[in-house]
């Protein structure tokens, strides 16, 4: 790869001092010139493995080569015939551990930010509006009704795919608007909000139909829909159940779990106050527990809501850290203390019921768990306590039990998720199909997508059968 630049081109932030304190968005996007300057460094391979690398099997190299030529609406048909919701993913999906990890330019250097040019093609096409738009031929209707419960990144992928098939779609959320958790777990300043809305409005030109406040499992069951009209139903519910410690202190005033926290924060818009003075205390000295994207975001959240100090407790090291690297590398710069090999022990409380300080241990590395990571194991005598007026939990979640508990014939793990093949998302259950986090635990919004389109292809399969 003789004269190829190995460096790829910087993204533009907002300055530290200036982001923490307002919930705009951190990474302000490439300009035309910084897109082509990092599309020139793609060598086209012949076997492309970033392709392989794709939870959805993006022609990475054809929609580069289409920005390359600033052929724009080239570069968004090939980007779009795979993904649906790219001005998301090029701002939210772990690119580095998996597309741009596979990377051939990587090995030398940097790989190239496939991440950053999806998202500079999915907001060039937002900024035309509707007559950029890949025009999509839908087929002949096939008689066919399929229900979709949950409009997060799976449920989403895979009513926009059944339904370029030619299928009836219905979606039924929930919540009173869609995105699930790109809209009640994710930072506006990493994800604004009226960039879901524009994804949601092109998969609802699709034809896609939506129900909102349709709680299934209690407005209705995915046995009544199955015995109404539908001849499927594809269950993409996420993993919304917070987990907890189990520690002493927990039920005290000032704890949440982080889904509670960043849902008051993003979807009930406290970040917007006071023209939505939504019922959320602010504190001061806030320790947000875990060290993954969401343990990042609720600690950003809680700084550029105004607490003085925020803490991330973390058990382990920074190297066994699941966040990405780009978000913990963005809490460092805006002054998140990150409270490392640290293990709370107990929530103490005021006289008021209010949090008012925690007990922690120090913690050491011993040797590797199941996860792979050096488990941490307690330092004798090295109890200390921890000034806080607000704990937030964020280690991890888990399914909600009303859909699979109101289904007969659902197989779940003693995990609460739901049993299905991986490869295509076929339950035990005739008719009904799962994929994302419901099936998996919570993972990545790619993730979920991906096992969305394999279930999609299986439906179809199943439907044209019928």
């Amino acid at each position: 790869m003789p004269g190829l630049d190995l460096n790829r081109v910087p993204m533009p932030t907002q300055d530290p001092d200036l982001r923490s304190k307002n919930f705009e968005e951190v990474a302000l996007g490439y300009s035309l010139d910084q897109a082509l300057a990092e599309a020139t460094r793609c060598i086209q391979c012949p076997k492309p493995r970033c392709v392989m690398g794709c939870p959805v099997g993006i022609n990475i190299p054809g929609f580069i080569k289409a920005l390359h030529q600033q052929d724009m609406a080239e570069a968004i048909r090939v980007l779009k015939n795979k993904n649906n919701l790219p001005a998301v993913c090029g701002r939210v999906c772990p690119q580095e551990s998996q597309c741009e990890q596979e990377c051939v330019v990587g090995k030398r250097g940097a790989p190239i930010a496939i991440g950053r040019l999806e998202r500079y093609l999915a907001d060039w096409e937002l900024g035309q509006g509707p007559i950029a738009r890949p025009q999509v031929v839908l087929p002949k209707p096939s008689g066919k009704k399929v229900a979709v419960v949950g409009a997060g990144p799976s449920g989403l992928t895979a009513a926009a795919d059944l339904a370029r098939l030619g299928h009836e779609i219905t979606i039924f959320e929930a919540l009173h608007v869609p995105g699930g958790v790109l809209v009640y777990g994710i930072p506006e300043f990493r994800l604004p909000k009226a960039i879901v809305k524009a994804e949601v409005d092109y998969i609802q030109s699709l034809g896609v139909q939506m129900e909102m406040d349709a709680v299934v499992g209690k407005t209705m069951t995915v046995d009544e829909l199955l015995e109404d009209s539908y001849q499927a139903v594809f269950l993409g519910t996420g993993a919304g159940l917070p987990s907890f410690l189990g520690i002493p202190g927990e039920n005290l005033n000032g704890v949440y779990s982080a889904n509670e926290f960043l849902t008051r924060t993003n979807l009930m818009r406290a970040y917007l106050f006071p023209d939505y003075d939504t019922p959320l205390k602010r504190g001061k000295k806030v320790a947000v527990i875990g060290g993954g994207n969401v343990a990042m975001d609720a600690a950003r959240c809680a700084l550029r809501l105004g607490a003085e100090v925020v803490y991330i407790v973390y058990r382990r090291s920074e190297a066994e850290m699941p966040a990405r690297h780009e978000e913990a590398e963005h809490a460092h710069e805006e002054g998140i203390v990150f409270k490392l090999l640290t293990n709370p022990t107990r929530i103490l409380g005021n006289d008021q019921g209010w949090v008012a300080a925690m007990e922690c241990l120090e913690m050491e590395l011993g040797e590797p768990d199941a996860s792979g990571r050096r488990r941490p194991v307690p330092k004798s005598g090295s109890e200390f306590t921890l000034e806080v007026d607000i704990v937030i939990v964020a280690i991890g979640t888990t399914p909600n039990p009303l859909v699979p508990t109101t289904t007969r014939g659902l197989t779940v793990t003693r995990h609460g998720t739901v049993v299905a093949d991986p490869a295509t998302g076929r339950t035990d259950k005739r008719g009904v199909w799962a994929g994302g986090d419901v099936v998996t635990g919570a993972a990545t919004v790619i993730e979920a997508m991906g096992a969305a389109k394999r279930a999609s292809v299986d439906m179809d399969a199943y439907l044209s059968g019928l």
